[in-house]
C-alpha cells in the first residue's frame, strides 16, 4: 500500500543540543535504512520549512503506524497520512483513458 505522509517537526528551541544531535543523527540513519529497504519510497523536503513530504510503500497501515512510531523525532512531529491509489491517466499505468 501506498501512503503519502507530510512531516512537520517542531523540536523545542531548549532541547539540549546535544539531544538534538543526537536525536537528528538517530533520525538520518532510520530514515535511510527504511529507504534501502524499499519502505520510505520518495522524500522530499518541503521548501522554507523543517518539514518533508514522503511516499511509503508498506504492507498494511499497522506496518505504517509502526513505522512512524518508531521515528526518533516522532515526539516532535505533526504527521498527516494520506493513502494512495493509482491514477488512470497515470503513463505508467499502462493503459491511458479517455
Amino acid at each position: 500500500m501506498l501512503f503519502a505522509v507530510r512531516m512537520d517537526v517542531d523540536i523545542p528551541r531548549d532541547l539540549a543540543p546535544e539531544v538534538r544531535a543526537d536525536l537528528v543523527a538517530r533520525e538520518k540513519v532510520y530514515c535511510q535504512e527504511l529507504q534501502k529497504s524499499g519502505q520510505w519510497v520518495h522524500l522530499w523536503r518541503w521548501v522554507g520549512r523543517y518539514a518533508n513530504i514522503s511516499v511509503f510503500d508498506v504492507t498494511d497501515n499497522e506496518a505504517l503506524h509502526r513505522i512512524l512510531w518508531g521515528l526518533p523525532l516522532f515526539p516532535y512531529m505533526k504527521i498527516d497520512v494520506a493513502p494512495l491509489a493509482q491514477h488512470p491517466s497515470d503513463l505508467s499505468a499502462g493503459e491511458e483513458t479517455a
